[in-house]
């Protein structure tokens, strides 16, 4: 196995790196212990690489090793904390600190140097009093004057880029992502191969509009840390954002693979559910290659299969659980594929499922109904639909996120099914009217980092509506609209090219 790669500058000592992988360099003077080094500074890289697992037991290996070493139960409090996914653990971020001292008086005490009681400071904010989008505020406030004193500090740099982007609370906003980015930008001059840098500036720029800035940064961060599952997946969001799909798939079987290592070594079997995999069936339908995409599905349903304890809990992003990806997996591989009469069309949700699922799995229902043309068994579905919509919008709105998306996401839905019911049973100007409903809302939503969170975007159903009621340039202005929102989009990209034909489609999809 690969050595792990740092470049160490210490204030005492230096140590050599474990043998347990390369997740990139990193220089942070400290003042624990010789024997705490190699643990510290692998946790510190991981922490970078979002490998918070990982990151945690090696700053749990370096407290073993010098138990007054205040920096490395400051490490493993940071991995409780995942400002661009807006998750914190407060509690176990809380216990971890607790362990070197009880209140933050004591444990300022046992930071050695102006510096490290820098960080601490920063921290107790991190996990003080207030609500969570009070201290990521106060957070970033902390970390920037914490900048600001120690301007030759790489990582205060990039922690206090990554602590703006963390202030983004209702999601992708550019003023925001665009600040986080003139931080990393300007400390990156001096540090080319810092993960974290190179990693939140990715972060920064992962929208089709930004996406080409993010692209010297995509193309190295692979390199700097091979072994990070994480850092080869997170090439993607740039690759994706410019519909550069072949990046895509690479990037995200990479991922898989280092994350396979991880997982073999910890006894268990591959991961075939989750971020990548869905990055992976996304880029595959894309390609055209339905047969892939179809694999992935499949393969995915096979590991829920094997692993029956999954607990899905409140959250609708289909990442949180197997059961949320497989049914967002085969949402989406139904949608760009109209494979409704397949073996994907008959598979059964898991009784175990959450609503998220259940919603993934309804509309899938009601969108191959409409598509066959089964008008009975439409309006079925759809009430099925309507059914979970209302109570995954009960679920959101009960959880208060500021950002709207998947509270939205059931209502386009509903939108979208009975629009296509209305084209089919004649009633045009109703399925438009409904059609130009969604559009408004999707518009509101800020636009995802990664496939649409709006499974079938509404621009493109749109488009292809006015297509098939031959108002070719109505059409061709919706279809650039999809086109911005989501670059490379191959049913996009299609109904585009039919506008510049002399015949609309016929037909539904």
């Amino acid at each position: 196995m690969l050595a792990l790669v740092f470049t160490v500058s210490l204030l005492f000592t230096t140590s050599p790196a474990p043998a347990d992988g390369v997740y990139g360099h990193v220089n942070f003077p400290n003042s624990g212990s010789p024997a705490a080094q190699a643990d510290f500074l692998s946790g510190l890289a991981l922490l970078h690489d979002f490998e918070y697992p990982a990151a945690a037991d090696a700053f749990r290996r370096a407290e073993a090793m010098d138990p007054s070493f205040a920096m490395a139960y400051w490490g493993e409090a940071m991995t409780f904390n995942h400002p661009v996914w807006m998750q914190q653990d407060l509690k176990a971020a809380r216990d971890a600190l607790n362990k070197l001292a009880l209140t933050p008086p004591a444990r300022r005490a046992k930071a050695k140097t102006e510096r490290e009681k820098g960080y601490f400071d920063a921290l107790e904010i991190l996990y003080g009093d207030g609500s969570k989008e009070e201290r990521d505020f106060r957070f970033e406030d902390a970390m920037a004057k914490l900048y600001a004193r120690y301007p030759d500090d790489v990582d205060a740099a990039a922690f206090y880029g990554l602590a703006i982007l963390g202030t983004a609370h209702a999601g992708r906003d550019i003023a925001i992502y665009m600040r986080a980015a003139g931080v990393l930008e300007e400390a990156w001059i001096n540090h080319r191969d810092h993960p974290g840098l190179v990693h939140y500036l990715i972060h920064s720029y992962d929208d089709p509009a930004h996406a080409p800035l993010g692209l010297r940064a995509a193309r190295i961060y692979a390199k700097i840390a091979p072994d990070a599952g994480h850092a080869q997946h997170m090439t993607s969001h740039i690759f994706l954002a410019l519909g550069m799909w072949r990046e895509v798939v690479e990037a995200n079987i990479a991922g898989m693979a280092d994350v396979d290592r991880m997982r073999k070594a910890e006894g268990k079997g591959p991961a075939r559910c989750g971020h990548y995999a869905s990055w992976l069936e996304y880029a595959y339908l894309q390609l055209g290659q339905t047969d892939k995409a179809r694999s992935a599905v499949a393969s995915c349903g096979a590991s829920l299969e094997s692993q029956a304890m999954d607990h899905p809990g409140m959250s609708m992003d289909p990442d949180a659980s197997l059961i949320g990806s497989f049914a967002n997996m085969r949402l989406r591989y139904l949608l760009d594929s109209g494979d409704w009469t397949g073996e994907m069309a008959g598979l059964v949700l898991p009784k175990t499922a959450g609503a998220g699922a259940r919603l993934d799995f309804a509309f899938a229902k009601a969108m191959g109904e409409i598509m066959q043309g089964h008008h009975d068994a439409a309006r079925l579905a759809l009430a099925e639909l309507e059914a979970v919509s209302h109570e995954v919008a009960d679920i959101e709105t009960k959880r208060g996120a500021s950002d709207p998306s998947y509270r939205v996401r059931p209502e386009i839905f509903l939108l979208e099914a009975r629009a296509l019911l209305a084209e089919q049973d004649g009633d045009f100007t109703g399925a438009e009217r409904l059609m130009l409903q969604a559009v408004s809302l999707e518009d509101k939503l800020p636009i995802a980092f990664g496939p649409p969170t709006i499974d079938k975007p509404s621009h493109e159903i749109l488009g292809e509506f006015l297509l098939r009621r031959g108002r070719k340039d109505e059409a061709h202005a919706e279809f650039e609209k999809a086109v911005a929102r989501t670059p490379g989009r191959r049913l996009t990209e299609q109904g585009f090219e039919a506008t510049f034909t002399s015949k609309a489609t016929q037909g539904l999809r």
